[in-house]
């Protein structure tokens, strides 16, 4: 039962960092290549505030406000810079960031932080909370979507240029996006760290930042059913199929490749032909 509980609340905390990543890159359109980061930043902000005595619970917006801020300053910083330069420059960021934990011995080091805990709650109601937290952050999502910002968010990433013509402040709305997306990958990673109970610089790299933008591109891009679902499986495939552990870049690169080359909609393109066939076959004919 133990094991079931834990692979529930990895596979929440798994969903949780994709939809976060999804709402930068799926609904603004904005590739990150280093999202991350602020996983690591929300893990090490509660394993830290954590050990100095605060409450677990009291760690989470702190976790997030943080990661949100420092996400609110990297998309600042990128304004200027769009598409395969912005992919480089959040690519950058991650790197930067595991370098100074690397080098920091109050921060771990290459040694990271461990005995990390002191939730208060059991297995099964930490597995709980990260189920709620993760069913909030889909609402969240799905109400952005369906909103007003979530329609501006939808048109800076289809063509800025034109939002600009139409007088839409696309700086803000691209910032917002940052800023939300990091402060939810904030709550991830706090909820990561003590679903761990150990942190270090290797959990928060390049690979960590491929493998969560496997996920959205498998589950559809700014999909939040097709993402959830993509993540909740990507996820638990380790655990199902335990050679996979060894090979898990190379399954992801070929789950990737044959998603882009025969639904690039990932699965939400799958389950929208398999339910609207009709409907999709006169789309293909116009």
């Amino acid at each position: 039962m133990d094991y079931e509980i834990s692979l529930l609340t990895t596979m929440s905390i798994s969903v949780l960092f994709a939809l976060s990543l999804n709402l930068i890159t799926g609904f603004c359109g904005q590739i990150s290549l280093g999202h991350a980061t602020f996983l690591g930043i929300g893990a090490y902000v509660t394993a830290l505030l954590g050990k100095a005595g605060l409450p677990f619970l009291a760690t989470l917006p702190l976790s997030m406000l943080l990661a949100g801020a420092i996400g609110a300053v990297v998309g600042l910083a990128s304004l200027r810079v769009r598409a395969d330069f912005l992919a480089v420059t959040t690519m950058g960021v991650g790197f930067l960031f595991v370098g100074i934990i690397r080098q920091q011995d109050w921060l771990g080091g290459e040694l990271g932080i461990s005995g990390i805990g002191g939730s208060g709650l059991s297995k099964t109601g930490f597995m709980l909370l990260a189920l709620l937290s993760t069913a909030a952050v889909a609402a969240l999502c799905l109400y952005i979507r369906a909103s007003w910002m979530g329609r501006v968010f939808n048109g800076v990433a289809e063509d800025e240029d034109t939002m600009r013509v139409l007088g839409i402040d696309v700086p803000r709305y691209k910032l917002a996006a940052f800023a939300i997306g990091t402060a939810l990958a904030g709550l991830a990673g706090a909820l990561y760290a003590h679903h761990l109970q150990f942190i270090g610089p290797d959990s928060f790299g390049f690979v960590e930042s491929v493998t969560v933008l496997s996920m959205v591109v498998v589950g559809g891009i700014g999909s939040v059913p097709g993402v959830v679902i993509a993540a909740a499986l990507l996820s638990a495939l380790p655990a199902w199929f335990q050679f996979i552990g060894d090979y898990k870049l190379l399954v992801y690169g070929g789950l990737l490749f044959l998603m882009m080359r025969f639904s690039p909609g990932g699965m939400a393109g799958l389950m929208s032909r398999f339910f609207n066939p009709v409907q999709t076959s006169a789309k293909g004919e116009r």
